[in-house]
């Protein structure tokens, strides 16, 4: 959508997933991811780091279920997604003002760890049960309807 604000964010997850699911059956995944810039300090020889930015983000439906899944507390995680601004009042009557990541991918960082793919297969087709003999629902019909040896015509 045009005006949307798209970022990509790497950090840490803070938590576990949290997998939902709406009353309507779409699953949702929660989870906060925190980034942490550093920077080289020249005069000490040292690393610094920064302030922290902490963000909410929410993917869903089968991407819900593959990071609820594979991701865990500690991962460091590449997430992809528009960014979001709610408002809302606390408990106070305070206004507050929240910002949020949509997501649209989200996966491990490959930086400093290996990770195994493997395919979520959530598209097969249902497999048919097996039928037994004593079943009296498996007389076989023919695949090809019979025809006289004359044509119909």
């Amino acid at each position: 959508m045009a005006g949307e604000t798209t970022i990509t964010l790497v950090g840490n997850l803070v938590d576990d997933p949290e997998l939902r699911f709406t009353t309507a059956g779409a699953a949702v995944a929660k989870f906060r991811v925190a980034s942490t810039p550093r920077t080289f300090d020249r005069q000490t020889n040292e690393w610094r780091d920064g302030e922290s930015l902490f963000l909410t983000c929410s993917v869903w439906r089968q991407a819900a279920e593959n990071a609820a899944e594979s991701l865990t507390r500690g991962m460091r995680v590449i997430v992809t997604g528009r960014l979001k601004q709610r408002t809302y009042d606390d408990r106070e009557g305070v206004k507050r003002t929240v910002f949020e990541l949509d997501v649209e991918e989200v996966g491990p960082s490959l930086l400093r760890a290996t990770a195994t793919v493997t395919k979520a297969d959530h598209h097969k087709a249902p497999q048919q049960p097996q039928r037994t003999a004593a079943d009296p629902w498996t007389t076989q019909t023919p695949a090809v309807p019979q025809y006289a040896a004359e044509p119909p015509f």
